[in-house]
């Protein structure tokens, strides 16, 4: 194991992302791998990490915005911070901190670098002159990457076709499902709706995410509208930028009658209330919050986009459709709300792929074997 320890970089300790960071830091705490976590910032999961014993340096100018000042300011202190604690390996995660903290783990001479693809900064929606500057940009950064952990073998796939990192250099990883959640049954349905405040009697269709314009919170609202049915209520799991826009198309299609929760703590615990989950995003990596739900044994309709489908085999283990059309959405949510039977073969199914294949032991396993294996002389000069 690395003596002088692992440097966890992920530029705010939150989301999807932040919790498998969380996870895996924990599990090799656990194992007697020293782990920091550098991170701009992130509430709640900080102090989870804290509590766990994982030591938390919080770097303020480590922020999500493209920021010139701030992000130069971000470099040179993670490139002291890496240089003075003399970590063996640092291992960033999500894009702003994959950008500046391979580049200070570089200039500070890290024996080991290693970066996790959750998805990709670039996606379908964007111009193409920017498109293709973030696709340069990862290009460079995958010089000084000694090996990019890719969530998902979509994600695998593009970064190869795209030529981000060389193809030794490669792994394919899962996300660590949650083992103590419960599943969903009677039981712990009607005390999940308890909490949420939502009737036996009624159907209830739920998000979990950030509300963000990636995840498309308003193509979920929109597909609920056009469903038309008095018997179904929405939640939203989650918070962000997008609250206040969401909030207002909720009144003026729902008639309120859909719950925008914010964030919580108590995710797990909240899935069994959901007679469907939906995944409505343009694009992704592959979402915690799927393999979660689906471990939990609630069907799944999510939009087609990336790592997805390693999860969601169509008419199996859930339903797909495209991303932005949410007429497509509101009838695949229609199938599965009037056929109980399809729903509960669709959950079995879709619990029985995420034991399977997601695991927090397996990719602890993976981790303690990158940290260890070769050092900068792997990296393309």
């Amino acid at each position: 194991m690395p003596e002088n320890g692992v440097a966890t970089v992920i530029t705010r300790l939150e989301g999807g992302a932040g919790v498998v960071a969380l996870r895996s830091a924990v599990a090799l705490v656990e194992r007697h791998c020293p782990v920091t976590i550098v991170t701009g910032g992130g509430g709640a999961l900080v102090e989870q990490a804290r509590k766990a014993g994982v030591p938390v340096v919080i770097e303020p100018a480590l922020c999500k915005p493209v920021h010139p000042g701030c992000d130069l300011l971000a470099l040179w202190r993670l490139r002291t911070l890496f240089a003075e604690r003399g970590f063996d390996v640092v291992h960033t995660h999500t894009a702003k901190a994959g950008a500046v903290g391979r580049a200070a783990a570089w200039w500070a001479g890290t024996r080991r670098v290693v970066h996790t693809y959750h998805g990709f900064p670039f996606h379908p929606f964007q111009s193409a002159l920017r498109r293709g500057s973030y696709v340069l940009v990862e290009r460079a950064l995958g010089g000084i990457t000694d090996v990019a952990l890719c969530v998902g073998s979509a994600v695998t796939s593009e970064a190869l076709r795209r030529a981000l990192v060389g193809p030794d250099r490669v792994r394919t990883i899962g996300v660590p499902v949650s083992r103590a959640a419960p599943r969903a049954d009677p039981v712990s349905g009607r005390r999940a709706r308890r909490a949420l405040g939502i009737s036996d009697d009624r159907l209830l269709v739920g998000a979990v995410g950030r509300l963000t314009y990636q995840k498309a919170p308003e193509d979920f609202v929109t597909a609920l509208a056009l469903l038309g049915r008095d018997d179904v209520s929405g939640v939203w799991v989650g918070d962000g930028d997008r609250r206040a826009p969401v909030s207002r198309l909720v009144e003026s299609e729902l008639a309120g009658d859909f719950i925008l929760l914010g964030q919580r703590s108590d995710v797990p615990e909240l899935l069994p209330a959901f007679d469907v989950f939906v995944l409505p995003s343009r694009y992704e990596g592959l979402p915690l919050a799927l393999a979660e739900a689906m471990r939990c044994g609630v069907p799944v309709v999510a939009t087609d986009v990336n790592a997805v489908p390693d999860l969601v085999t169509a008419g199996t283990t859930g339903l797909l459709v495209p991303p932005e059309r949410p007429e497509l959405l509101a009838g695949a949510l229609a199938r599965l709300l009037d056929s109980p039977a399809e729903r509960e073969a669709m959950g079995a199914a879709g619990r029985k792929r995420v034991d399977e294949r997601f695991d927090l032991d397996t990719l602890v396993r993976v981790l303690e074997g990158v940290y260890v294996d070769g050092g900068p002389e792997h990296r393309t000069k």
